[in-house]
């Protein structure tokens, strides 16, 4: 059993407030749990309304499957959302 983890840290400069930060987030973390059915939360930076720390988890019987779902989950949060990646961290134990 393999568990594989990741943080992604996402810069949205058109947010002003912690209200838009809290539904790109929820729309985001909606989306990929859905669609991918892995946990998924923000994690840091809470209060900074312009930076958005997302970490998300998922567990798979090998380490290249593991490296897939992330694979898919990070493509699919680059091409919807309009905020800049700033940083990902992986991790796969």
């Amino acid at each position: 059993m393999f568990i594989a983890t990741v943080k992604i840290k996402i810069h949205t400069p058109w947010v002003h407030s912690l209200k838009e930060k809290r539904m790109v987030v929820k729309s985001i973390c909606a989306k990929v749990h859905n669609k991918f059915n892995v946990t998924i939360a923000e994690v840091e930076e809470q209060d900074i309304h312009q930076i958005a720390v997302l970490g998300f988890a998922a567990v798979a019987g090998d380490k290249a499957q593991a490296d897939s779902i992330m694979d898919h989950v990070l493509n699919f949060i680059e091409g919807n959302t309009e905020g800049e990646v700033v940083s990902i961290e992986r991790e796969v134990r």
